[in-house]
């Protein structure tokens, strides 16, 4: 029996493992970006600061995604959940993983940042880059800019992810790269109207050890990301169902967990294959899990 099948006969890793991974990955991610965004000036040039942030995530993909599938985003959590990619317990973990690693990253940049002479107030200067509206932006854009922005923005970064990691022509492995650059060209936009995150773990980090208007404006930087994570999820779930023919959407849906499942265990591919002599033989692809609570929901199954 060849390598490539005991590849795919490797279980997927465990919970725990998969916490860790986004977790870690969240703390990475956080660390650079932030502290990149304090000791630059991402308002006056923003590009610095959200292309380190995007090589990041691409980053933290490549070397993590494989144990968990490299969320790294709450949103991008709240959008695999939707998309019934991920079961509703385990999202929920993933959260939470999400924001220990996302607050301990921001932790060890306070700490940094009260050891450099020129930032007397660690606080004043994590409010700077903190995500804000208003007086507190730095184009003071309005609640309402905001509030779009980061919808459309997150809505956007988590239907590439679901496209890039979804369907049978999917390659896992330029995933990182599309969401890496996805993520850094929204920050671009971003930063300047209001250091918007797309991301409410970062986003809560750093209102952690801001001063207090960042706790208090906090709640549109969860809102508004997970709205547009559940309108990418929702339009995924009906693109998915338009574009297949109705004798082979079993089938095909089938093929997109497989290869779901491939990105998250670290398989990368969605069919592997057994040599027996000049013919091969593909192996068969998975099916559904049984018990998706999340795809039962949003398919109309379950109250």
């Amino acid at each position: 029996m060849t390598s490539s099948v005991q590849a795919a006969t490797d279980p997927q890793p465990g919970l725990l493992a998969r916490l860790s991974a986004e977790a870690l990955g969240s703390l990475f991610i956080v660390l650079v970006a932030v502290g990149v965004s304090i000791l630059s000036n991402p308002a006056g040039a923003p590009l610095p600061a959200a292309l380190t942030a995007g090589l990041t995530v691409t980053a933290c993909m490549v070397a993590f995604g494989y144990v968990s599938g490299g969320h790294f985003n709450p949103a991008i959590t709240l959008g695999n959940l939707i998309a019934g990619r991920i079961r509703a317990i385990a999202a929920v973990a993933y959260i939470a993983a999400q924001l220990i690693g996302s607050v301990l990253g921001a932790a060890l940049v306070y700490v940094v940042v009260t050891t450099v002479p020129v930032l007397t107030d660690a606080r004043v200067a994590f409010g700077t880059t903190a995500a804000g509206f208003d007086t507190h932006a730095p184009a003071q854009t309005q609640l309402a800019g905001v509030l779009l922005v980061e919808v459309v923005g997150s809505a956007l970064l988590v239907a590439v992810f679901l496209g890039a990691t979804a369907g049978r022509r999917a390659l896992p492995s330029l995933a990182p790269f599309a969401v890496g650059l996805a993520t850094a060209v929204l920050l671009q936009f971003g930063q300047v109207l209001g250091n918007l995150p797309f991301n409410p773990a970062r986003a809560t980090a750093q209102a952690v050890f801001s001063p207090s208007w960042a706790v208090e404006g906090l709640w549109i930087f969860w809102v508004a990301p997970l709205m547009g994570a559940a309108l990418a999820g929702l339009a995924f779930r009906g693109f998915q169902g338009l574009s297949l023919p109705a004798g082979t959407a079993a089938e095909d849906h089938a093929g997109s967990d497989a290869i779901n499942d491939d990105f998250d265990a670290g398989t990368g591919t969605a069919e592997e294959t057994v040599d027996a002599g000049a013919e091969t033989t593909p192996k068969p692809l998975p099916a559904k899990p049984a018990n998706d609570d999340a795809r039962d929901f949003f398919d109309g199954k379950k109250g």
